[in-house]
C-alpha cells in the first residue's frame, strides 16, 4: 500500500533521506523477526518490527522480496502498513551511505545521562534506560503511543516537547510517520537526539533540527541475524555497534 500526496508531505524527512542515496544494491535476505526486521543488501540494515497497523493490509510480494532491489524495498518505508514500513526502514539502513569518520562508538543512554542531568528531558518511546534517567533529571516525560504506567499518551507531545531542554525521539517514528511532526514541536534551543536501531545514520537529519543521531551498525551480520531469528531483545543482539553521529 502506498501513500497519497498529503502523506508524502508528512514524510519530507524520509523522502529527503531516500533522495540522498546514491547507489542501489541487490537484496540478499529479508527477515521479519518478532522484534526486529533485517534487510541484507550493501550491508545488514535493522529496524524495529511493527505489526499493529492502523491500516489493515499485508506485505506485498511476500516470498519474492529478495528479488527486488534494495531501493525498491526502501519505497515500502512510505507504507501505512507498518510491517511494510519496517521492511522499508531496514532496507534504507542497509543501503544508506555512512560516513564512519563522523561516528563515535557510544551508547545513547550515556549521552542522555550526561546531557539530561538536572534538565527537563522528554523521551518519545519507552526505552529500557528510562527508569535510570528519572533519578538524574530535573523532570522526565515519557511519551508513548502505547503508554505504560507513568507514561504520557502520544497526544501530549504537543504540550510536552516545547517544554523540554533535551529531547530523545525513537527512530520508530519513521515507521509510524510521526517524525516530521515531532521534530517541528521541539524548541530551537533544545538538544534533540534521534535514538534506536531504526534511526538512519544520515546527516540529512541535521537539516531538520536533530543535534545527535544515536544509531546502530551491524558489523557481524551472521551473529546479528541469528539473534534476531531467536527472538532477541535489542540488548541481546550480538554483532552490532552502538554509534553516535554529531551535527
Amino acid at each position: 500500500m502506498g501513500c497519497g500526496k498529503d502523506e508524502e508531505r508528512q514524510m519530507k524527512i524520509l523522502n529527503d533521506i531516500i533522495s540522498s542515496i546514491c547507489k542501489d544494491s541487490k537484496v540478499y535476505e529479508v527477515l521479519c523477526g518478532i522484534r526486529w526486521t533485517s534487510v541484507t543488501s550493501r550491508r545488514c540494515g535493522l529496524s524495529s518490527t511493527f505489526v499493529n497497523s492502523p491500516v489493515h493490509g499485508h506485505v506485498r510480494d511476500v516470498g519474492r522480496l529478495d528479488q527486488k532491489s534494495a531501493l525498491e524495498l526502501v519505497g515500502y518505508a512510505r507504507s501505512e502498513v507498518q510491517l511494510e514500513a519496517s521492511i522499508g526502514m531496514a532496507a534504507l539502513n542497509s543501503l544508506i551511505d555512512i560516513d564512519e569518520d563522523r561516528l563515535i562508538e557510544l551508547n545513547a543512554f550515556d549521552v542522555l545521562a550526561r546531557e539530561g542531568e538536572g534538565k527537563a528531558l522528554a523521551v518519545v518511546g519507552h526505552f529500557p534506560f528510562v527508569p535510570y534517567l528519572r533519578n538524574i533529571t530535573e523532570r522526565l516525560w515519557v511519551i508513548e503511543k502505547d503508554p505504560r504506567e507513568g507514561d504520557l499518551p502520544a497526544e501530549d507531545a504537543k504540550r510536552i516537547l516545547p517544554q523540554a531542554d533535551v529531547v530523545a525521539i525513537t527512530g520508530t517514528t519513521f515507521i509510524n510517520h510521526t517524525v516530521d511532526e515531532l521534530l517541528d514541536l521541539c524548541r530551537q534551543d533544545s538538544l534533540v537526539m534521534m535514538v534506536g536501531a531504526t534511526t538512519p545514520l544520515s546527516p540529512v537529519l541535521f537539516d531538520y533540527g536533530v543535534d545527535m543521531i544515536a544509531g546502530s551498525m551491524v558489523v557481524d551480520p551472521e551473529k546479528t541475524i541469528k539473534c534476531i531469528c531467536q527472538g532477541a531483545t535489542f540488548r541481546q543482539i550480538e554483532g552490532v555497534k552502538h554509534l553516535i553521529m554529531k551535527k
